[in-house]
């Protein structure tokens, strides 16, 4: 791996810790991970050659911070807002961090959901600096050496994506980087990952999406998706690369279409440390969710009557770790068979039927569970699901807006005094459910929580708060948790200790006023318990090292964003 260009140190005779760097002068203000701008002490600025290279005064972080505010302020929309703190964060990762630490609510929806699909959408034509690796078929056979040319910190998380299925809009090509680049932020932000662990990749295989081929100002490779054979050759020379250059990292992936999804997750999570947020990622946190849910209302998991609309990598990922959960609180395969329900766009998966991909087929129910079921038609609709089931949960991740209907919800509520309805599809415009309607449709007894951020609803004299359902709340804590322990793979015993830990965080005072995640403004704790639970129960199932104090090996891998003193090297 590539040279930092610094290196940790302490000084044994006053005990302080420092940077030793090797930049000098404009080299040492144009390397982020480094670059203090208007910070650098006096001192600093003679002995690292920038004397007259800066203002006269010298700024402590909080001055900086005002001034970040200030500019961040003044732009008029939110893609400007993204725009800027992505050059802000190209030029200052330490203070990116801070900023984004001192205004997580606000800052979250602008690096990440709803506004990255904007800039994914926009990529070529807001990009102002390369940040990360971007791999096409012209890099095969040296794939290794791409990857070594990122410096690197030890037991880096890497975040890959090939751009297929970037939240709800598709297929964004090269444009698909501002996913791994807006994770990462967050594993940061939220886990304490230190930015020179933070890898970004775009696997950028060609795109499909005409309207970019045919775009000038297109930046990615300019072809048609390569698929079969050549594809999944591509994917294997690149996960050998990571094993490589890469040997102690987590590898995420993020946003591949649902043929590729499942497919590379099976092939190689036990041969690299890995998992896939869309798949896994989403179901711990929708699983959280039923588990702070059931807390507020009784009762427990088996009881829930779950019908889940959208059959794609979210909604089985969502399925199986349900299946998990009631299977842990005590449900027989029987229970869970015929209390679990997944729809796609042609309706309910149920045995037998001849349209369904592999993955589908494994989260069918059983013809038996249907065969006395009064339909209108066939296949089986989310209507006569609802009624038959008699649901009390309705889970959404089919990207269509609006897919809850007045009737499907009211319906719900005639089987259970506090119906559950997490509408989880992004961006904001894609949610199956406002929480408006699905708290007056239920005449206000409904647990709302929503993929992309919602402001309080007031119904009946009652303030609802809308808990934000946003794997940011998992993800962070699983990498850390994994990597903090070195664990050799992320099993679904981690998964649903991730996903009790987070809903452990939900008090009694959120979900007395409705909401079943926390507020964002808590997420950097709410990772670290999460980290605490994963490395804990990795440890138990035997995929990772026993070290003899969990939370302390936690601790030694996050990072918070200050300056330390700089020496010269």
């Amino acid at each position: 791996m590539a040279d930092l260009g610094y290196s940790d140190s302490t000084d044994p005779a006053t005990n302080e810790q420092y940077l030793a760097v090797r930049q000098r002068g404009e080299a040492l203000l144009k390397s982020p991970l480094v670059n203090k701008g208007t910070a650098f002490s006096r001192e600093e600025r003679d002995s690292l050659g920038l004397h007259g290279l800066l203002p006269h005064h010298v700024s402590s972080m909080e001055e900086q911070l005002l001034r970040v505010r200030d500019q961040f302020d003044r732009k008029e929309s939110d893609i400007q807002k993204n725009i800027f703190l992505n050059g802000l964060q190209d030029r200052n990762e330490v203070l990116f961090f801070r900023f984004v630490l001192e205004h997580l609510e606000d800052i979250v929806p602008i690096i990440y959901t709803p506004t990255v699909a904007q800039a994914c959408a926009h990529w070529s034509k807001i990009f102002r600096r390369a940040r990360g690796i971007y791999i096409t078929p012209r890099e095969r056979g040296r794939m290794a050496s791409a990857l070594a040319s990122r410096a690197t910190g030890e037991r880096p998380v890497i975040v890959v994506t090939d751009n297929e299925r970037i939240l709800g809009i598709g297929d964004q090509g090269a444009g698909g980087m501002g996913i791994p680049i807006g994770k990462l932020a967050l594993y940061g932000a939220a886990a304490g990952m230190h930015p020179s662990r933070l890898v970004p990749i775009s696997l950028d295989v060609g795109t499909n999406n005409l309207s970019l081929l045919d775009d000038p100002m297109y930046l990615g490779y300019r072809h048609e998706r390569i698929r079969g054979d050549e594809y999944d050759e591509f994917v294997a020379e690149f996960v050998d690369a990571v094993k490589q250059v890469y040997p102690d990292a987590l590898l995420q992936w993020e946003d591949f279409a649902n043929r590729t999804s499942f497919t590379n997750l099976e092939a190689y999570r036990k041969e690299i440390l890995s998992f896939n947020d869309d798949i896994q990622g989403t179901a711990a946190m929708a699983v959280a969710g039923l588990l702070a849910a059931t807390r507020a209302i009784g009762g427990s998991m088996r009881d829930h009557r779950v019908v889940i609309v959208g059959a794609g990598s979210a909604g089985i990922g969502i399925r199986r770790l349900i299946a998990a959960a009631m299977a842990e609180d005590g449900a027989s395969q029987v229970e869970i068979d015929s209390q679990l329900f997944v729809l796609d766009s042609r309706g309910l998966l149920v045995e037998g039927r001849p349209d369904l991909t592999p993955g589908k087929q494994e989260v069918t129910v059983p013809t038996a569970v249907v065969t006395d079921w009064l339909i209108s038609d066939h296949p089986i609709d989310l209507e006569d699901v609802v009624r038959n089931a008699r649901a009390s949960v309705l889970i959404g991740v089919s990207g269509v807006a609006g897919i809850f209907t007045q009737e499907i919800v009211s319906r719900v509520s005639r089987y259970t005094d506090r119906p559950i309805i997490l509408p989880l599809s992004n961006p904001t415009s894609h949610t199956e459910v406002t929480p408006a309607d699905a708290l007056a449709w239920t005449g206000g007894r409904a647990l709302v929580a929503t993929g992309s951020p919602f402001p309080p609803v007031f119904h009946a004299e009652h303030q609802h708060y809308i808990g934000q359902a946003n794997n940011v709340f998992v993800f962070p804590g699983i990498g850390l948790g994994a990597l903090s322990v070195r664990a050799e793979a992320v099993t679904d015993g981690m998964l649903l200790a991730a996903a009790h830990a987070l809903a452990a965080t939900v008090g009694d005072d959120l979900l007395s006023r409705g909401q079943i995640f926390p507020s964002m403004t808590s997420v950097r704790d709410v990772s670290v318990e999460v980290a605490r639970a994963v490395a804990r129960a990795a440890i138990d199932e035997g995929v990772a090292v026993p070290v003899p104090d969990v939370d302390a090996a936690v601790e030694a891998d996050r990072w918070f964003p200050e300056y330390l003193p700089y020496r010269p090297a």
